[in-house]
């Protein structure tokens, strides 16, 4: 076995999106956005989800608009989701609890 995350069945989605309410499927990827107070807040969230993704070595889609946060995860090289996307998406929804 290479190592590399293994793309999660039908199933595994569903009941991983269980456990992270605030997330969408989207296709072959999960989706959250998110609403900062303000815009230095909109960054400290990112720089937060910056750090954690790098000790990861998984990185988000992110989209900043002025306070508006869109989070986008799937794992590139697998063509679809993993545990590592339900892993990160977890960690964000605890940076954005967090305010940063």
């Amino acid at each position: 076995m290479s190592g590399r995350p293994a793309l999660l069945t039908e199933d595994e989605i569903t009941a991983a999106l269980t456990a992270l309410p605030d997330w969408t499927r989207e296709g072959d990827s999960i989706t959250r956005t998110v609403e900062a107070s303000s815009f230095p807040a909109a960054i400290r969230i990112v720089d937060s989800i910056a750090v954690t993704s790098e000790q990861m070595d998984h990185h988000p889609d992110i989209d900043i608009r002025w306070r508006t946060l869109r989070f986008v995860l799937l794992t590139h090289s697998e063509g679809g989701l993993t545990s590592l996307d339900f892993t990160l998406a977890g960690k964000i929804d605890e940076a954005v609890r967090a305010g940063a």
